[in-house]
């Protein structure tokens, strides 16, 4: 339980999600290599990746590889089309009802809680039609600016709702400022500084993004959910998805979308403790256990606080790892 003074807050569904990875529901030659790939999560994209003509036959397809495929203890998902389009009822109707293998429905360009609440309401007459062993969830994309402007609103919408994803591209679109390659920075966002004693001026880079993945992150932090980021288009820039991927878990992320099986690697680090930091969560906890022992709730180490607030850092970075370890054993969509 997430606690507050007189608030409780219920945790919703448990996963490992540092890296999701996109698979375009009709490239069927790569199924069987995103199903042995380290991905903690995966989905199958009916949405922008399947041109209009094809999205009755990327259904089918989708249906037929979560039935036939050996997905192992992948987390599946199927992005379906946009509510307002005349494919969404229709994906959610026959994937739910042919493919139990489903772990959670994906739905994009959310931009009220009545979305979340309409599509939990199908899902809930599927189920008791089409019983499963486990409900199914909903992940959903912030990709609009109605959407950010109604995100506290948003995760509070179902209890089946998990994890919310920051559709940087299409959130540029509408913000009207979209650049060349979605998720990368923008160099006019930036401050000049002023000129220094030689008369120097430099040119300060900030990040256009921050403010939306500032919001979503603690949106979610607040009722429980995973925030996820989302796409850097340039796969074949691998520090810029490292710095991508390290911005986003330095404000609260699990975890990121990948575009292409290179970035899964790097996304499963950048959103798992390091040796260091496990190292140090297990000795700092040892010596507060020890202090409060003694009777002291703080004490000093190389001139810093270390008191019970610090334990609870590190008790998190403890927790994130054992989580890691047992999705390992048991699989991403098996973490209690």
């Amino acid at each position: 339980m997430l606690q507050c003074p007189f608030t409780v807050t219920k945790p919703r569904t448990r996963r490992v999600q540092r890296s999701e990875l996109a698979v375009p529901a009709t490239s069927t030659h790569f199924f069987e290599r995103a199903a042995s790939s380290a991905a903690d999560f995966i989905f199958l994209d009916l949405e922008d990746a399947v041109a209009p003509p094809r999205k009755p036959e990327a259904r089918e397809i989708a249906i037929e590889a979560l039935n036939r495929i050996d997905w192992g203890n992948k987390t599946l998902a199927v992005r379906i089309n946009g509510l307002d389009t005349e494919w969404a009822h229709r994906d959610i109707i026959e994937i739910v009802s042919r493919a139990p293998r489903l772990d959670l429905v994906m739905v994009p360009k959310v931009g009220t809680a009545f979305d979340v609440r309409f599509v939990d309401a199908l899902l809930t007459g599927l189920e008791r039609e089409f019983p499963r062993t486990r409900p199914l969830g909903i992940e959903i994309l912030i990709e609009t600016t109605l959407g950010l402007a109604n995100v506290e609103d948003i995760v509070q919408a179902s209890e089946r709702l998990e994890a919310v994803i920051f559709g940087i591209g299409d959130y540029s679109i509408d913000l009207r400022t979209c650049g060349e390659i979605i998720g990368a920075s923008d160099r006019r966002y930036a401050v000049l500084t002023d000129a220094d004693e030689g008369g120097a001026r430099r040119v300060h880079w900030n990040d256009q993004w921050h403010f939306a993945l500032a919001r979503i992150a603690n949106a979610c932090r607040a009722h429980g959910l995973r925030a996820i980021d989302g796409p850097y288009a340039n796969f074949g820039d691998a520090a810029g998805f490292r710095a991508s991927a390290a911005r986003a878990a330095a404000l609260g992320f699990e975890g990121k979308w990948a575009i292409h099986p290179s970035q899964l690697e790097t996304a499963n680090e950048v959103f798992s403790p390091t040796a260091r930091e496990i190292g140090w969560a297990r000795e700092i906890t040892a010596k507060i256990q020890s202090a409060s022992a003694g009777g002291d709730g703080a004490f000093g180490q190389d001139g810093v606080l270390i008191d019970l607030a610090v334990l609870k850092r590190a008790q998190a970075i403890i927790d994130r790892h054992d989580a890691i370890q047992a999705a390992g054993r048991a699989g991403a969509r098996d973490v209690a």
